[in-house]
Protein backbone atom coordinates (compact mmCIF):
# COMPACT_ATOMS: atom_id res chain seq x y z
CA UNK A 1 0.00 0.00 0.00
CA UNK A 2 0.80 3.56 -0.52
CA UNK A 3 0.36 5.84 2.19
CA UNK A 4 1.06 9.94 2.71
CA UNK A 5 0.84 13.06 5.26
CA UNK A 6 -1.07 15.46 4.20
CA UNK A 7 -0.61 19.33 5.63
CA UNK A 8 -3.66 20.22 7.98
CA UNK A 9 -2.09 22.69 9.46
CA UNK A 10 -1.16 20.72 12.62
CA UNK A 11 2.78 19.83 13.48
CA UNK A 12 2.33 15.80 12.08
CA UNK A 13 -0.96 16.46 9.77
CA UNK A 14 -2.78 14.15 8.84
CA UNK A 15 -2.50 10.32 7.46
CA UNK A 16 -3.57 9.47 4.44
CA UNK A 17 -3.74 6.26 1.73
CA UNK A 18 -2.95 6.80 -1.57
CA UNK A 19 -3.79 5.09 -4.91
CA UNK A 20 -1.16 2.98 -6.64
CA UNK A 21 -0.61 5.94 -9.50
CA UNK A 22 -0.64 8.74 -6.88
CA UNK A 23 -3.63 10.62 -8.20
CA UNK A 24 -6.35 10.34 -5.16
CA UNK A 25 -6.40 9.57 -1.67
CA UNK A 26 -8.80 8.74 0.57
CA UNK A 27 -8.27 10.05 4.30
CA UNK A 28 -7.66 7.46 7.06
CA UNK A 29 -8.12 9.34 10.04
CA UNK A 30 -11.09 6.71 11.26
CA UNK A 31 -8.10 3.80 11.20
CA UNK A 32 -5.17 5.87 12.41
CA UNK A 33 -4.65 10.07 12.47
CA UNK A 34 -1.32 10.23 12.09
CA UNK A 35 1.68 8.00 10.19
CA UNK A 36 3.36 7.74 13.73
CA UNK A 37 0.35 6.42 15.09
CA UNK A 38 -0.06 3.52 12.92
CA UNK A 39 3.63 2.65 12.73
CA UNK A 40 2.75 2.71 17.30
CA UNK A 41 0.07 0.45 16.47
CA UNK A 42 1.46 -1.39 13.06
CA UNK A 43 0.21 -4.75 13.66
CA UNK A 44 -3.60 -3.50 14.72
CA UNK A 45 -3.95 -1.01 12.18
CA UNK A 46 -1.80 -2.44 8.62
CA UNK A 47 -5.24 -4.50 7.92
CA UNK A 48 -7.12 -1.53 7.86
CA UNK A 49 -5.67 0.68 6.06
CA UNK A 50 -5.06 -2.28 3.44
CA UNK A 51 -8.38 -3.01 3.12
CA UNK A 52 -8.91 0.88 2.46
CA UNK A 53 -6.11 0.61 -0.06
CA UNK A 54 -7.96 -1.68 -1.96
CA UNK A 55 -10.61 0.45 -2.12
CA UNK A 56 -8.87 3.50 -3.14
CA UNK A 57 -8.07 1.05 -6.14
CA UNK A 58 -11.26 -0.37 -6.49
CA UNK A 59 -12.33 3.14 -6.08
CA UNK A 60 -15.48 2.03 -3.96
CA UNK A 61 -15.03 4.74 -1.67
CA UNK A 62 -14.79 8.48 -1.98
CA UNK A 63 -11.59 9.94 -3.02
CA UNK A 64 -9.67 13.33 -3.20
CA UNK A 65 -7.43 14.50 -6.32
CA UNK A 66 -3.89 13.78 -4.40
CA UNK A 67 -1.36 16.85 -5.05
CA UNK A 68 2.31 16.20 -4.25
CA UNK A 69 2.67 19.89 -2.76
CA UNK A 70 -0.12 19.12 -0.70
CA UNK A 71 2.27 16.64 1.38
CA UNK A 72 4.60 16.62 4.26
CA UNK A 73 7.37 14.08 4.87
CA UNK A 74 5.53 11.31 5.46
CA UNK A 75 6.68 11.95 9.16
CA UNK A 76 6.71 15.37 9.67
CA UNK A 77 9.04 14.69 12.50
CA UNK A 78 10.65 11.25 13.85
CA UNK A 79 11.37 10.24 17.01
CA UNK A 80 15.38 8.91 15.35
CA UNK A 81 16.32 9.44 11.84
CA UNK A 82 19.81 7.78 11.41
CA UNK A 83 21.91 7.40 8.08
CA UNK A 84 24.03 5.07 6.76
CA UNK A 85 26.51 4.35 4.15
CA UNK A 86 25.27 1.53 2.47
CA UNK A 87 27.38 2.56 -0.92
CA UNK A 88 31.08 2.52 -0.13
CA UNK A 89 32.07 3.62 -3.68
CA UNK A 90 30.45 6.87 -2.71
CA UNK A 91 33.27 6.62 0.45
CA UNK A 92 36.23 4.97 -1.65
CA UNK A 93 35.52 7.95 -4.01
CA UNK A 94 36.07 10.66 -0.98
CA UNK A 95 39.11 8.80 0.10
CA UNK A 96 41.10 8.50 -3.09
CA UNK A 97 40.41 12.10 -4.18
CA UNK A 98 42.45 12.98 -0.81
CA UNK A 99 45.23 10.32 -1.17
CA UNK A 100 44.10 7.70 1.35
CA UNK A 101 42.66 4.30 1.75
CA UNK A 102 39.54 3.12 2.97
CA UNK A 103 39.82 1.47 6.51
CA UNK A 104 39.11 -2.60 6.00
CA UNK A 105 36.24 -2.31 8.65
CA UNK A 106 34.31 0.04 6.55
CA UNK A 107 33.44 -3.05 4.75
CA UNK A 108 31.62 -5.30 7.45
CA UNK A 109 30.88 -2.43 10.13
CA UNK A 110 28.70 0.01 8.04
CA UNK A 111 29.44 4.19 8.73
CA UNK A 112 26.43 5.56 10.40
CA UNK A 113 25.81 9.27 12.16
CA UNK A 114 22.29 10.29 14.06
CA UNK A 115 20.19 13.02 12.19
CA UNK A 116 18.10 15.79 13.10
CA UNK A 117 14.45 14.22 13.27
CA UNK A 118 12.72 17.20 14.93
CA UNK A 119 11.89 19.03 11.57
CA UNK A 120 11.96 17.56 8.35
CA UNK A 121 11.39 19.92 4.99
CA UNK A 122 8.23 18.84 2.54
CA UNK A 123 9.16 17.16 -0.45
CA UNK A 124 8.46 20.30 -1.98
CA UNK A 125 9.94 22.78 -0.05
CA UNK A 126 12.92 24.94 -0.65
CA UNK A 127 16.26 24.50 1.18
CA UNK A 128 16.75 27.34 3.33
CA UNK A 129 20.91 28.27 3.08
CA UNK A 130 22.48 30.86 4.99
CA UNK A 131 25.93 31.35 3.44
CA UNK A 132 26.56 29.93 0.03
CA UNK A 133 30.31 29.76 1.23
CA UNK A 134 28.51 26.05 3.48
CA UNK A 135 29.19 24.28 0.36
CA UNK A 136 25.34 23.29 -0.21
CA UNK A 137 24.66 19.39 -1.90
CA UNK A 138 21.80 17.14 -2.37
CA UNK A 139 22.14 13.51 -1.83
CA UNK A 140 19.77 11.09 -3.42
CA UNK A 141 18.81 8.12 -1.08
CA UNK A 142 16.61 5.48 0.37
CA UNK A 143 15.16 4.85 3.07
CA UNK A 144 12.92 2.62 5.59
CA UNK A 145 10.88 3.44 8.56
CA UNK A 146 10.72 0.62 10.93
CA UNK A 147 8.34 -0.78 13.14
CA UNK A 148 9.67 -1.41 16.81
CA UNK A 149 13.36 -3.12 16.58
CA UNK A 150 14.21 -5.47 19.58
CA UNK A 151 17.88 -4.71 20.35
CA UNK A 152 20.79 -6.93 18.87
CA UNK A 153 18.04 -8.15 16.31
CA UNK A 154 19.81 -10.46 13.67
CA UNK A 155 19.81 -8.77 9.55
CA UNK A 156 17.79 -11.51 8.72
CA UNK A 157 14.97 -10.72 11.26
CA UNK A 158 15.29 -6.97 11.04
CA UNK A 159 13.90 -7.20 7.23
CA UNK A 160 10.80 -8.12 9.12
CA UNK A 161 10.84 -5.06 10.90
CA UNK A 162 11.26 -2.48 7.95
CA UNK A 163 7.29 -1.22 7.55
CA UNK A 164 7.95 1.44 4.64
CA UNK A 165 10.39 2.56 2.72
CA UNK A 166 10.71 5.86 0.40
CA UNK A 167 13.27 8.02 -0.74
CA UNK A 168 15.36 11.21 1.00
CA UNK A 169 17.32 14.34 -0.06
CA UNK A 170 19.77 14.09 2.94
CA UNK A 171 21.00 18.10 2.54
CA UNK A 172 24.03 18.09 3.49
CA UNK A 173 26.74 21.35 3.78
CA UNK A 174 29.79 20.41 2.26
CA UNK A 175 31.95 23.52 3.76
CA UNK A 176 30.96 22.62 7.23
CA UNK A 177 31.58 19.17 7.17
CA UNK A 178 35.57 19.19 7.73
CA UNK A 179 36.01 21.53 10.79
CA UNK A 180 33.11 19.62 12.25
CA UNK A 181 34.80 15.74 11.50
CA UNK A 182 38.13 17.21 12.91
CA UNK A 183 36.83 17.85 16.53
CA UNK A 184 35.79 14.04 16.86
CA UNK A 185 32.71 14.31 17.87
CA UNK A 186 30.61 14.09 14.21
CA UNK A 187 27.89 15.49 12.68
CA UNK A 188 25.75 18.61 13.50
CA UNK A 189 25.82 21.95 11.66
CA UNK A 190 26.52 20.35 8.67
CA UNK A 191 23.41 18.37 8.28
CA UNK A 192 20.58 20.39 8.63
CA UNK A 193 16.96 19.33 8.37
CA UNK A 194 16.12 16.67 5.31
CA UNK A 195 13.55 16.03 2.85
CA UNK A 196 11.59 12.75 1.84
CA UNK A 197 9.35 11.70 -0.96
CA UNK A 198 5.94 12.26 -0.69
CA UNK A 199 4.75 8.78 -0.24
CA UNK A 200 5.71 6.11 1.55
CA UNK A 201 5.29 2.53 0.23
CA UNK A 202 5.01 -1.11 2.23
CA UNK A 203 8.34 -2.83 0.77
CA UNK A 204 5.64 -5.47 -1.13
CA UNK A 205 3.96 -2.70 -3.25
CA UNK A 206 7.53 -2.93 -5.24
CA UNK A 207 7.19 -6.56 -6.54
CA UNK A 208 10.21 -7.56 -7.72
CA UNK A 209 11.84 -4.64 -7.38
CA UNK A 210 12.29 -4.81 -3.60
CA UNK A 211 14.98 -8.02 -2.86
CA UNK A 212 17.47 -8.72 -0.24
CA UNK A 213 16.87 -5.41 1.21
CA UNK A 214 17.00 -3.11 -1.54
CA UNK A 215 15.08 -1.77 -4.06
CA UNK A 216 16.50 -2.53 -7.42
CA UNK A 217 15.62 0.37 -9.62
CA UNK A 218 17.26 3.23 -11.01
CA UNK A 219 17.52 6.56 -8.06
CA UNK A 220 16.64 9.75 -10.88
CA UNK A 221 18.29 12.54 -9.46
CA UNK A 222 18.01 15.60 -11.94
CA UNK A 223 20.39 18.57 -11.23
CA UNK A 224 18.29 22.34 -12.85
CA UNK A 225 16.07 20.11 -14.51
CA UNK A 226 19.04 17.81 -16.42
CA UNK A 227 19.69 14.37 -15.82
CA UNK A 228 22.09 14.02 -13.19
CA UNK A 229 22.38 10.43 -11.36
CA UNK A 230 20.73 7.60 -12.82
CA UNK A 231 22.26 5.06 -10.31
CA UNK A 232 21.24 1.98 -9.44
CA UNK A 233 19.94 1.18 -6.29
CA UNK A 234 20.47 -2.01 -6.00
CA UNK A 235 23.94 -2.36 -7.78
CA UNK A 236 27.51 -2.00 -5.36
CA UNK A 237 25.73 -1.71 -2.44
CA UNK A 238 27.89 -3.23 0.47
CA UNK A 239 24.96 -3.28 2.95
CA UNK A 240 21.29 -3.48 2.20
CA UNK A 241 18.50 -1.74 4.51
CA UNK A 242 17.80 -4.83 6.65
CA UNK A 243 21.99 -5.01 7.65
CA UNK A 244 21.78 -1.23 8.06
CA UNK A 245 18.49 -1.63 10.67
CA UNK A 246 20.60 -4.26 12.47
CA UNK A 247 23.48 -2.13 13.20
CA UNK A 248 21.43 0.86 14.39
CA UNK A 249 19.94 -1.67 16.77
CA UNK A 250 22.90 -2.94 18.14
CA UNK A 251 23.23 -2.07 21.24
CA UNK A 252 19.42 -0.12 21.86
CA UNK A 253 15.74 -0.81 20.75
CA UNK A 254 14.50 0.82 17.84
CA UNK A 255 11.11 3.08 18.54
CA UNK A 256 8.34 2.67 15.82
CA UNK A 257 9.11 5.74 13.57
CA UNK A 258 12.92 5.06 13.40
CA UNK A 259 14.16 5.96 10.24
CA UNK A 260 17.05 4.46 8.50
CA UNK A 261 19.01 5.74 5.33
CA UNK A 262 20.72 4.12 2.52
CA UNK A 263 23.33 6.88 2.32
CA UNK A 264 24.70 8.26 -1.11
CA UNK A 265 23.25 6.39 -3.92
CA UNK A 266 26.67 5.36 -5.78
CA UNK A 267 27.55 3.29 -8.57
CA UNK A 268 31.25 2.17 -10.00
CA UNK A 269 31.97 2.51 -13.41
CA UNK A 270 31.75 -0.27 -16.43
CA UNK A 271 35.75 -0.71 -16.06
CA UNK A 272 35.04 -0.91 -11.61
CA UNK A 273 36.56 2.79 -11.66
CA UNK A 274 34.84 5.73 -11.47
CA UNK A 275 31.58 6.54 -13.01
CA UNK A 276 31.13 8.78 -15.72
CA UNK A 277 28.79 11.27 -15.92
CA UNK A 278 24.75 10.64 -17.44
CA UNK A 279 26.03 12.97 -20.80
CA UNK A 280 28.61 10.62 -20.95
CA UNK A 281 26.67 7.48 -20.99
CA UNK A 282 27.36 6.78 -17.12
CA UNK A 283 25.02 6.02 -14.10
CA UNK A 284 25.76 9.96 -12.98
CA UNK A 285 25.66 10.90 -9.55
CA UNK A 286 23.42 11.25 -6.36
CA UNK A 287 25.58 13.98 -4.90
CA UNK A 288 27.47 16.72 -6.31
CA UNK A 289 30.01 16.30 -4.06
CA UNK A 290 30.46 13.03 -6.02
CA UNK A 291 31.70 14.64 -9.53
CA UNK A 292 33.88 16.67 -7.37
CA UNK A 293 35.48 14.32 -6.01
CA UNK A 294 35.99 12.84 -9.50
CA UNK A 295 37.21 16.18 -10.95
CA UNK A 296 39.88 15.98 -7.94
CA UNK A 297 41.00 12.76 -9.18
CA UNK A 298 41.57 13.06 -12.73
CA UNK A 299 41.72 16.87 -13.36
CA UNK A 300 43.53 18.11 -10.08
CA UNK A 301 40.44 20.00 -8.56
CA UNK A 302 36.90 20.15 -8.83
CA UNK A 303 34.82 22.41 -11.44
CA UNK A 304 31.08 21.93 -10.59
CA UNK A 305 29.77 23.98 -7.69
CA UNK A 306 27.80 23.41 -4.64
CA UNK A 307 24.08 24.91 -5.15
CA UNK A 308 23.45 28.07 -5.08
CA UNK A 309 20.05 30.04 -4.12
CA UNK A 310 17.78 29.18 -7.42
CA UNK A 311 19.21 25.62 -8.11
CA UNK A 312 16.78 22.63 -8.13
CA UNK A 313 17.14 19.55 -7.34
CA UNK A 314 14.50 16.42 -8.12
CA UNK A 315 14.66 13.37 -6.42
CA UNK A 316 12.15 10.27 -7.82
CA UNK A 317 12.01 6.60 -9.00
CA UNK A 318 9.78 4.88 -11.17
CA UNK A 319 8.76 1.61 -11.90
CA UNK A 320 9.81 -0.92 -14.71
CA UNK A 321 6.74 0.78 -16.63
CA UNK A 322 7.65 4.41 -16.14
CA UNK A 323 5.10 5.20 -13.49
CA UNK A 324 6.33 7.29 -10.42
CA UNK A 325 6.91 4.64 -7.44
CA UNK A 326 6.85 7.43 -4.48
CA UNK A 327 6.18 11.22 -6.20
CA UNK A 328 9.00 13.31 -6.33
CA UNK A 329 11.51 15.49 -4.17
CA UNK A 330 11.46 18.95 -5.83
CA UNK A 331 13.13 21.80 -4.23
CA UNK A 332 14.74 24.64 -4.93
CA UNK A 333 17.57 26.28 -2.45
CA UNK A 334 16.68 29.90 -1.39
CA UNK A 335 18.48 32.22 0.36
CA UNK A 336 17.87 31.78 4.26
Amino acid sequence: MKLATLKDGTRDGKLVVVSKDITRYCAADNIAPTMQYALDNWDEVAPNLEALYRDVEHQTVPCERFHENDAHSPLPRAYQWADGSAYINHVELVRKARNSEVPDSFYHDPLMYQGGSDTFLAPRQDIPLGDTAWGCDMEGEVAVITGDVPMGVSAENAADHIKLVMLVNDVSLRGLIPGELAKGFGFFQSKPSSAFSPVAVTPDELGDAWKDSLIHLPLLVDYNREAFGRAEAGVDATFNLAQLVAHAAKTRNLAAGTIIGSGTVSNKGEDGGPGKPVSEGGSGYSCIAEIRMIETIYDGGPKTRFMQPGDTVKIEMKDKDGHTIFGAIKQEVVQA
